[in-house]
């Protein structure tokens, strides 16, 4: 017999799926009617693809957050105490690639990511031999400065537990212009569909291989479909910071939206080891 609280989780999941059938659906009529105006005034567009948790997690071309995608924008009417600090001087760098970066990693050494926060340092161990194209893909965009000063648009508090990041508009529709293929879909850490806490994902459209800039962090485990690239563990400081933000809370009240507190990657390093 399902307990209430598997039926809670359930119709969450169930929830979450259809809001990201509901942006992708969007973002493919948005993409339709920009390129019909684009042919009539003549000028060439450019677009990227969403996430978020694109399909889930939509991401960024985007594409999903994978478990990844437009995250709601509803405020609440009341919130509790911002734990974190004044973001650092600065602004969003507006780029985009259309193919994606060829691989210059060394997919034989170990390579980590630091997100240095508003809220805090969030360090990153990246599964560089698992998921090569993605490592890879983060690393060109963190040495272009492509994360900083960039909010993470969403957080679920409700039947998943995430924050999702790497949307340079902040929206959950933006992304880096190119895809990247999905990888390391069996990876050991995913049992029983559930991506455990401390996981670092792709997100994306729900389609394959659609995965750009966007990724989640999961700071509870977190039942989804193994259908995000999971590249990376977040280090035990990382998930103080996480839990942090998400005992502020979320905008919407629904357990689905903006995060109460203001999170903001100030800089996103990757380094190898």
């Amino acid at each position: 017999m399902v307990s209430q609280e598997q039926r809670r989780r359930q119709l969450a999941r169930e929830k979450f799926l259809r809001q990201q059938q509901r942006r992708t659906e969007s973002r493919r009529k948005a993409r339709t009617r920009n390129s019909v105006i684009a042919s009539v005034l003549g000028v060439v567009l450019v677009g990227s693809v969403v996430s978020y948790a694109a399909g889930v997690f939509k991401s960024d071309d985007e594409k999903a957050n994978a478990a990844a995608e437009v995250s709601p924008s509803a405020s609440a009417t009341s919130k509790a105490p911002d734990p974190c600090e004044k973001p650092a001087a600065g602004k969003v760098k507006s780029l985009s690639w259309k193919k994606e970066p060829a691989m210059a990693i060394d997919t034989s050494a170990k390579y980590t990511m630091k997100l240095a926060t508003t809220c805090g340092d969030i360090g990153i161990a990246m599964k560089t031999a698992a998921a090569p194209h993605t490592v890879n893909s983060f690393d060109f965009l963190a040495g272009k400065g492509f994360f900083d000063h960039t909010k993470c648009h969403r957080l679920t508090t409700n039947g998943i537990y995430v924050l999702q990041c790497g949307d340079p508009k902040g929206m959950g529709n933006g992304g880096p212009g190119y895809t990247i293929p999905d990888e390391n879909l069996k990876d050991k850490s995913l049992k029983a569909n559930v991506y455990p806490a401390g996981t670092v994902a792709m997100a994306n459209t729900g389609q394959p291989h659609s995965g750009g800039s966007q990724f989640f962090l999961v700071y509870q485990d977190s039942q989804l479909p193994p259908n995000y690239t999971p590249f990376g563990t977040i280090d035990a400081a990382g998930l103080k910071v996480l839990k942090k933000i998400a005992a502020a809370g979320e905008s919407t009240g629904a357990g689905d939206g903006a995060p109460n507190a203001t999170v903001v990657i100030n800089k996103a390093t990757v380094t190898k080891s």
